[in-house]
């Protein structure tokens, strides 16, 4: 199709603001972009669709447009519900590239667009996925007369004889059609593909799995609605879908490239769906985690309790019991960077990988249960991030707790989820999307039977995960079975005796602090978190690794005690927890 055929169609409700002589070019595809630099994604001639997320100043509009003429897109459409009218650096760096630039009314969809250019592209090229298009509607309904994915994935295998399956980063199967893929592949597959995407291969990916050739094509989560898109391919790698394919997709002509192009198009439209289905959840989890943290009321901590059971535990009302989840992601970077890239005596280059909403996808993904009811087993699973780390709160019914037959007791030890199992059928894929610079730590609480025991399953399920920090793998988990008495205990220290113990050996260090702003506290945080790592806790305080050996000496010096000994680390470790 044409560019000049967009502006000839009223429901798209598209304006040119420039390079009209250009209209008569090619449209071969359409994608969604919020990349600074999407060029490892456009193989030429796109319709190129953004909401202008990356622009930060006037000074990014010229490097965006040339990196999209040089890779020769068919045009740029630019959505105007982030910043309204659209803006003139941009329209000028469209007209001195040579550029047409289209204007997208905020009263329109992305969607909208894509459905349009994926339909008409498909019916010149190929008549095979006309009616996965036609269908498109119906992909995005839930229910009996839905289907999701399967819809696509029908049509594929009866049109052009291709079986295809849609899976997680994990390689949970999230869709198929026909026979399920072997024991063992789906996960081998999700790992070949995290594997490529770290290492920067161009899509589709080739793997050769159990004897067969499959072709993986990444669903990637960048359309209106989304998260603005990632500098840093870290952000999103182990969030992303894949369609594998059971073929060769070395052999087939750019019109057969396309096609399926166009199909995982329609597939990220239910991804979507899914992702803003999972708001509702996140925000209970969050609300809950905010009183838990700030000590609020048992009371008040019930009651939105009351509110979350219901909805992540559809038809069977109040949950009885509840378990806190917490897992991490750490990025390595070269001995004297930052996570940025840039000198560990200078500023990051700009944000660093935001590690907390990538352990909240991850948690997300490891949490569900494939054997649960529903259309959506991830539709009972409410996680909230923090800082660096996710925090699920899980809900039991009575069926997953446990009875002495003896006593007629629960037997909470042993009840809900542990934390070896969990990890047993991702370790391998995550591993491969983790690579050499990524780490995956993962901590699980006992269950707990009321509001007032969340704290103390929230210490818990953190201390656990330090437990797993400890150990070696990029790939790690620990449960409450592991901890030692005194961690068991530490949330519940009565006050008086907290406040004691932290002001022998904190007192010293906040006075020094607020005399010179030497900022020992942060540091002394920061070298217990790094588990007394010199390197890597110089890194994340951006500071040579000289200047952190004399705040930890002048931490030495003020308390008397010596970081280099395990027992005044713990001694360190617990003030702080106890504060």
């Amino acid at each position: 199709m044409r560019l000049r055929a967009l502006l000839e169609t009223d429901a798209l409700g598209l304006r040119l603001l420039g390079g009209e002589e250009e209209l008569d070019r090619g449209v071969r595809g359409v994608m969604t972009t919020d990349l600074r630099d999407p060029s490892r994604y456009l193989s030429g001639g796109e319709l190129v669709l953004t909401g202008l997320a990356w622009r930060r100043s006037a000074e990014d509009s010229e490097p965006f447009v040339r990196i999209l003429a040089s890779a020769g897109v068919a045009g740029l459409a630019a959505g105007e519900a982030e910043l309204g009218d659209i803006p003139d650096d941009l329209v000028e760096a469209c007209l001195r590239h040579r550029l047409p630039l289209f204007a997208v009314n905020e009263s329109v969809a992305f969607a909208t667009i894509t459905e349009y250019v994926v339909r008409q592209v498909s019916g010149e090229r190929a008549g095979d996925l006309a009616a996965v298009v036609d269908r498109h509607r119906r992909l995005m309904t839930s229910g009996p007369a839905g289907g999701g994915p399967e819809v696509v994935l029908d049509l594929l295998g009866s049109d052009l004889d291709l079986r295809a399956w849609v899976l997680s980063p994990s390689g949970r199967r999230i869709a198929g059609a026909g026979e399920p893929l072997p024991t063992g592949v789906s996960a081998a597959l999700a790992g070949e593909h995290l594997a490529a995407s770290r290492a920067g291969r161009r899509a589709p990916y080739r793997a050769v799995v159990g004897g067969s050739t499959y072709s993986l094509f990444p669903i990637r989560n960048s359309g209106r609605g989304a998260a603005p898109a990632s500098r840093d391919v870290r952000e999103t790698v182990l969030s992303d879908w894949l369609l594998a394919v059971e073929a060769d997709a070395g052999d087939w002509p750019a019109a057969r490239l396309d096609l399926l192009q166009g199909v995982t198009q329609l597939i990220a439209v239910e991804r979507d769906r899914r992702e803003a289905a999972r708001t509702v959840r996140r925000r209970l989890a969050q609300e809950v985690l905010e009183l838990v943290q700030t000590g609020a009321p048992p009371a008040e901590i019930a009651a939105r309790l009351r509110v979350a059971a219901p909805v992540l535990l559809p038809g069977l009302g109040a949950a009885p019991h509840w378990q806190v989840v917490v897992a991490r992601v750490d990025w390595e970077t070269p001995e004297g960077t930052t996570a940025a890239g840039a000198p560990a005596t200078a500023p990051a280059a700009g944000p660093a990988v935001e590690a907390g909403a990538v352990a909240q996808s991850l948690l997300e993904e490891i949490l569900v249960d494939p054997a649960a009811p529903g259309s959506d087993p991830a539709d009972r699973i409410a996680v909230a991030h923090t800082g660096e780390e996710a925090v699920a709160l899980v809900p039991l019914p009575a069926s997953a707790v446990p009875v002495d037959p003896e006593s007629g007791e629960t037997d909470t030890a042993e009840a809900g989820l542990h934390a070896d199992e969990l990890l047993a059928s991702v370790r391998e894929p995550l591993s491969a999307g983790l690579a050499d610079d990524g780490r995956l730590t993962l901590g699980v609480s006992a269950a707990v039977h009321s509001a007032e025991g969340l704290r103390g399953a929230l210490e818990e399920a953190r201390h656990a995960r330090r437990v797993a920090a400890a150990r070696p793998g990029p790939v790690c988990a620990a449960g409450h079975h592991e901890l030692a008495s005194h961690v068991l205990l530490l949330p519940f220290v009565p006050d008086d005796v907290r406040r004691a113990f932290t002001a022998r050996l904190l007192d010293p260090l906040r006075d020094y602090d607020r005399r010179h702003r030497a900022e020992l506290i942060p540091t002394l945080e920061a070298f217990l978190d790094c588990d007394g790592s010199w390197t890597r806790c110089a890194a994340r305080l951006h500071l040579h690794v000289n200047t952190l050996r004399y705040r930890v000496g002048r931490i030495e010096q003020l308390t008397g005690r010596d970081l280099s000994r395990l027992e005044d680390k713990l001694d360190f470790f617990l003030a702080l927890r106890m504060s």
